[in-house]
């Protein structure tokens, strides 16, 4: 027997045998109340006969509620049953429902795992997919690996281990977690962009982006790390060594794919208006994107005599109207002309700062705050506008591949260029007068105005005395007829840098010819083009891919000509796989071509997508891109992949309080008058500090004040909290509870062992109030304490009340204040004498979003056979929204004396009875004379009294 139901308890829920109806009653509250339905036992006490085992029982007491019992229980039912499979069209999904696809920003699987700040978002998404699955909604909600990339390159490097052994063990981990999570993923649609099904639909819309003339080859300077062996995107460098590893970074010119962006520049420019995304999210697009109209000039070359060198430089201004205020002009150190104008007795200095601004990266160079630094070239300009000549600085300020690489600095209206000039004592002519007539003449003045000191009779130019708009048309009509320039619309957005020189990502699927060198596509019917098997990864050292060194990979014939070839070493960015995975996700076992079309039309675009801010530009803006190419190929139907935008917040470690010593070892307070720089700081564990007023201060010495943050969660501050030790201690669903309870989701939060603790509370209320309290051994009854009972008109109220208000909580996002309300409900609950199932049911309901596990194993307990996912979630009903009854203010004589609660259709009889009969307002009325009542219905009841006998 024992054996028996040892296996019994292994198998889901739904398929366990279940013990007759119990005849038995509990006794609760002093009320008899008999279960209604039964349940199997939540432990099998079949073991050493009846004995109680004293640590079980005292582990027992300790939980809330037995989720360990619980949630690994339902999760292997939801698995075993694919509960959250959505079928394909053709395989019964039902096309005339409504559709919803959720989808997660997909992870990268790093060899850390999980933290608690990664659960934050799924547990959102998690949420809204349950909820519109039991609003009838047919919902898509998948998860799949980002799996390329350096990180496990670099570790394949570092170990030995290939990154393929890695990456599937570091997904493996990563399944496993969200699993225990209870997270209602379709698993049947997972993917992995490593996996050669997958990426040769990255290699297929690479060759479509090669017809449409969108990929090309270009010599370009790209951030080099000799270390890593590879090329980083600009975010990849900080101060000029890599992000990862800390190893120095140069500029360096390499031949590398590019895919044309631009060409698509006013689309994704104009399109972001049609998304519901947040506004900060559209404004940084619109930022990197950067488009501005202004003017393109020409400025001849000169040397010091004024003698022409026979070269002109372009330059973009935004600013033609400031044309008489360039008193210098600036080139990037990359400039293709900057050798041919480096003078000779300049040249030394000019090749000395190239090669500084060569280990910087754009990001670094661009930095506002960053002083300005720069060197003279030994060459001169000619203002067109003038004649003057003006001389030419190299500055890394500027960016050869932004604009033309050159610009006219007008100090007198720019802050970079005044702060540059400045700096170096060039002149500094004001253009540009205020409209009001005053400003600082210390700061530059960037705004329009009237044109001051800007005419030039041996140009024929005149703009004095006109306001800006006006005088920039009127420069580019003059520039224009003159043949010194013409109208111009730039973008700061360039072309995308699309191949890195490493092994672990997407192989190009090219090859060139020996005898000629042209680049020969491989046709679509022999991809996928397989990543070789390499043991050794390690960087060549001379910038050569690791991926030269599979020679018998690399050297290939042209199947069309029979020529011998080689193939493309370098390999995608790892951004390549996550720009079209949303897609794959609707038709993931299609092997003849990328997405069917009727599911991307039923299926597409993703309607909720939900991830980090710092994906707000890069990965964002290349999907666009990539889907727009999609779109005028016919592969999709809309124009946009992602309708609405949602940005979680971070959680941030617990709170870290710092004391500081003096170097006798006497503490100082935080806010003392003295320099805390001499001073050492010292860690206080939090059970040795207390908070006075808006400050923390030590517990033993309150005098001494201490500073209190709470920092990014990371490895090197030891404050990551491993969702694996949460869930064990307190379980999924308390971890997901306390995440969405914890603040606003797209707020960063704090976390708090002892905030988890507070939701954890309430689930153990949530079960005792609906199972009842444990016996003595930690175990529990079977079956629930809900009785037959009709629901009361105050149970119904604030039942419905609860479902409005969690109903649109959940529609806004506001997660947290949906949880208060569920919390205000099992409050009123408990004051209850009787437990209505009908009630109980639909809070059952309304929580299962939010804990899962918990709420289907009330709802098994209730007598249903069916998991919950796809129930009907409780709909509100107006009539119990409504308050029957009334607070009414009573006043005697005009002067408010108290109030009374009354129903809202309560005559005045009946009021003026109730008031009389109060304890408070019965003393001004006893034995008195009434003159006159009035009464406002719902509003005021105002008892005159017979003046003479009235009691004041």
């Amino acid at each position: 027997m024992a054996l028996a139901l040892q296996w019994q308890l292994q198998l889901p829920l739904q398929l366990q045998a279940r013990p007759p109806t119990l005849a038995a009653s509990h006794r609760r509250q002093g009320r008899l109340l008999t279960p209604v339905r039964h349940a199997p036992p939540l432990r099998a006490r079949c073991c050493a006969g009846a004995a109680d085992d004293a640590g079980k029982t005292q582990a027992a007491a300790r939980r809330a509620y037995p989720y360990d019992e619980i949630e690994p229980r339902w999760q292997r039912y939801w698995e075993e049953h694919r509960t959250f499979r959505t079928p394909d069209i053709g395989e019964g999904l039902d096309t005339s429902r409504p559709k919803c696809y959720i989808l997660d920003m997909f992870p990268y699987p790093s060899g850390a795992g999980l933290h608690v700040g990664h659960p934050l978002g799924y547990t959102a998404t998690d949420i809204l997919s349950r909820f519109k699955r039991m609003k009838g909604f047919n919902v898509l909600h998948p998860m799949g690996w980002d799996a390329f990339g350096l990180p496990a390159e670099q570790y394949a490097i570092e170990t030995g281990t290939h990154p393929k052994i890695t990456t599937e063990r570091n997904i493996a981990r990563f399944r496993t977690q969200l699993k225990s999570l209870g997270f209602s993923y379709d698993w049947d649609r997972e993917i992995s962009t490593t996996e050669p099904d997958y990426y040769k639909w990255t290699q297929w819309i690479f060759l479509q982006l090669l017809k449409r003339g969108l990929a090309y080859q270009a010599e370009v300077p790209v951030n080099w790390c000799p270390a890593l062996g590879t090329v980083l995107a600009n975010e990849e460098v900080v101060d000029g060594v890599s992000e990862r590893g800390g190893y120095p970074v140069i500029r360096k010119p390499m031949r590398q794919w590019m895919l044309k962006i631009t060409s698509y520049a006013d689309r994704l420019l104009e399109d972001l208006n049609e998304l519901d995304w947040p506004e900060s999210i559209k404004e940084m697009q619109r930022n990197w994107i950067g488009r501005s109209k202004g003017a393109e000039l020409v400025f001849s070359a000169v040397d010091k005599e004024g003698h022409d060198l026979g070269a002109t430089l372009l330059v973009y201004t935004t600013r033609p109207d400031t044309i008489f205020g360039a008193t210098y002009l600036v080139v990037a150190p990359e400039h293709v002309l900057l050798s041919f104008l480096t003078s000779e007795e300049q040249r030394s200095h000019v090749d000395e700062y190239r090669d500084l601004a060569a280990r910087k990266s754009e990001l670094e160079r661009t930095d506002l705050q960053k002083e300005k630094t720069g060197v003279f070239s030994g060459s001169y300009a000619k203002n067109p506008a003038n004649g003057e000549m003006i001389p030419i600085w190299v500055a890394d300020y500027v960016l050869g591949s932004y604009g033309t690489g050159a610009i006219m600095a007008v100090p007198a209206h720019d802050s970079r260029d005044h702060e540059f000039a400045v700096k170096y004592e060039l002149p500094i002519i004001k253009v540009v007068s205020p409209p009001n007539g005053s400003c600082d003449p210390a700061e530059a003045y960037a705004d329009d105005g009237i044109m001051i000191n800007s005419s030039s009779t041996s140009s024929g130019l005149d703009i004095n005395e006109m306001l800006s708009q006006d005088a920039a048309k009127k420069v580019i009509a003059w520039v224009e007829s003159n043949g010194f320039g013409k109208k111009k619309v730039n973008y700061k957005l360039r072309d995308w840098l699309f191949a890195r020189q490493r092994y672990w990502g997407e192989p190009f699927p090219v090859s060139y010819l020996d005898d000629t060198n042209e680049m020969v596509p491989l046709s679509e019917d022999e991809l996928p083009l397989t990543l070789p098997e390499l043991d050794d990864f390690t960087p060549t050292g001379t910038g050569e891919p690791p991926l030269t060194k599979a020679t018998n990979w690399v050297r290939t014939i042209d199947p069309l000509s029979g020529k011998p070839a080689r193939r493309e070493t370098s390999t995608m960015p790892q951004w390549a796989g996550s720009c079209w995975y949303y897609l794959r996700f609707m038709d993931p076992e299609n092997s003849s071509i990328l997405v069917d079309k009727a599911k991307e039309r039923y299926w597409g675009p993703v309607d909720i997508y939900v991830g980090g801010a710092e994906h707000s530009v890069l990965h964002l803006l290349y999907a666009r891109f990539w889907h727009k190419v999609l779109y005028d190929m016919g592969v999709v139907s809309t124009k946009e992949p992602f309708k609405c935008l949602i940005n979680q917040g971070l959680i941030l470690g617990e709170v870290e309080y710092t004391a500081y010593r003096d170097s006798e070892g006497r503490w100082v307070s935080a806010d003392s008058d003295s320099s805390l720089i001499d001073c050492y700081q010292e860690k206080v564990p939090a059970d040795k500090v207390t908070k006075v007023g808006d400050h923390y201060v030590l517990k033993d010495d309150p005098n001494v004040r201490l500073n209190a943050r709470a920092y990014k969660m990371s490895k090197s501050r030891g404050n990551v909290i491993n969702p694996d030790d949460v869930v064990s201690e307190y379980g999924a669903d308390s971890l997901r509870l306390y995440e969405m309870f914890m603040g606003p989701l797209r707020d960063s939060k704090t976390w708090s062992t002892g905030g988890i603790e507070g939701v954890h509370r309430f689930l153990g209320r949530t079960w005792r109030l609906i199972v009842g309290p444990p016996l003595p051994d930690g175990s529990y009854n079977d079956g629930t304490m809900t009785t037959e009972d009709k629901p009361t008109l105050d149970q119904l109220q604030i039942l419905h009340k609860c479902i409005a208000r969690v109903t649109e909580e959940i529609n806004e996002t506001r997660f947290n204040t949906a949880i208060s309300a569920m919390m205000e409900f099992v409050n009123a609950a408990y004051k209850w004498e009787t437990q209505p199932q009908s009630v109980t049911e639909s809070f059952v309901l309304l929580l299962s979003p939010f804990a899962p596990h918990l709420a289907e194993e009330l709802w098994f307990r209730l007598g249903h056979r069916q998991s919950l996912a796809y129930e009907q979630f409780p709909e509100a009903k107006s009539e119990y929204l409504e308050e029957s009854r009334v607070v009414l203010p009573v006043q005697i004589n005009g002067k408010t004396r108290g109030t009374i609660l009354v129903d809202k259709a309560c005559s005045e009889d009946d009021v003026f009875q109730i008031a009389a009969s109060d304890e408070k307002l019965s003393k001004y009325l006893a034995g008195k004379g009434i003159r006159k009542r009035i009464y406002v219905p719902g509003r005021i009841l105002n008892v005159i009294l017979d003046q003479q006998k009235a009691r004041t």
